[in-house]
């Protein structure tokens, strides 16, 4: 199994259970791992053969900017549906942070696992 990534993905979305929270931006960050078999985009060396991560990057992007969750899991779940259903991803793992959540530590979030993971 392949591997294609995106690290550290910052986006500011409406995220938060508190009142004060509703009405601001604040900044998530985002690791997506995505299955791929990357020989054919190799053999080719054509983006059409590829994973395209620049695609992904801005459709998850234009997604959280346009969203208004309480949950971080909430937002998780959603944007790891929306990559395996638009993108033809099988399997993700996908780390989602909000920084500054909790007096004295850098970030919280969750980290999810969706769909099939490939052998090999």
């Amino acid at each position: 199994m392949d591997i294609v990534y995106i690290n550290d993905l910052k986006v500011d979305t409406v995220i938060g259970i508190f009142d004060w929270e509703r009405r601001i931006r604040q900044t998530v960050s985002l690791d997506l791992e995505m299955a791929a078999d990357i020989r054919k985009g190799a053999a080719t060396d054509h983006i059409d053969e590829a994973l395209d991560y620049k695609a992904i990057g801005k459709r998850v992007i234009a997604f959280i900017e346009g969203s208004e969750f309480q949950l971080v899991e909430t937002l998780a779940e959603k944007v790891a549906q929306l990559v395996l259903s638009e993108f033809d991803v099988p399997w993700l793992k996908l780390r989602l942070s909000k920084p500054g959540a909790l007096r004295g530590a850098r970030d919280v979030g969750v980290i999810i696992e969706r769909g099939e993971r490939p052998n090999g």
